[in-house]
């Protein structure tokens, strides 16, 4: 089961909670973009998927909001090629 995403745009993130932790996924806008900054998932609930998650959800938020993503954190550029049907959005 994917853990339920929260996004809070007045602090730049998407977080998810699982078992009592906090995920998050920082990120900044800039001009036509969503700046992916850092993917942080506690070692509790690491392994489960949660972190890729949180980057879907955030490209897909980007898609919705006709921006390009760049990808600063390296899990996030991982994730995008791993999964080529979110190329179009980098920058």
């Amino acid at each position: 089961m994917s853990p339920q995403i929260i996004h809070q745009p007045d602090a730049d993130r998407l977080i998810a909670m699982v078992d009592g932790h906090e995920a998050e996924l920082a990120y900044r806008r800039s001009a036509g973009a969503l700046d992916l900054v850092h993917t942080s998932v506690p070692v509790a609930i690491a392994g489960q998927g949660v972190a890729g998650a949180l980057v879907k959800a955030a490209l897909d938020l980007a898609r919705a909001q006709g921006l390009h993503v760049l990808p600063s954190c390296s899990y996030a550029a991982r994730y995008i090629e791993r999964h080529p049907e979110y190329a179009d959005l980098i920058q």
